[in-house]
């Protein structure tokens, strides 16, 4: 049952999260780059959560790690993407600081399952 609660509520953090992130991408400046780089933002940053709610779905431990790692990986990814917006100066860091600080705790919640899961 704790478990199951942890599950649940990584699903609404990463949800919440892919929405913020969608949102962020809408009001980045209307250049090439920004719309490519927003694109690969949405792709990665909506994967997380839809790889969370596959994991769920799971039948078998070894598939839940698989989609679980794919969710850390994805957002890792979506990370990175955000530090290169800052980087080319298209969004101001003090507006996307929680988004990074949520990623990583998001990070950390994915890692800590998929080790507990693959020791087990």
């Amino acid at each position: 049952m704790k478990k199951e609660k942890i599950y649940r509520d990584i699903a609404e953090r990463t949800f919440d999260f892919a929405v913020r992130i969608i949102k962020m991408v809408d009001v980045l400046p209307k250049k090439t780059a920004c719309f490519v780089i927003g694109r690969q933002i949405i792709e990665s940053g909506t994967s997380i959560h839809s790889n969370i709610i596959h994991a769920r779905a799971s039948l078998t431990k070894k598939e839940f790690v698989n989609y679980m790692n794919n969710a850390s990986r994805e957002a890792k990814e979506t990370k990175s993407w955000i530090e290169m917006l800052t980087a080319c100066n298209f969004i101001r860091e003090n507006l996307v600081s929680n988004l990074l600080k949520e990623s990583d705790e998001i990070i950390s919640v994915l890692v800590t399952i998929c080790k507990k899961c693959s020791k087990k």
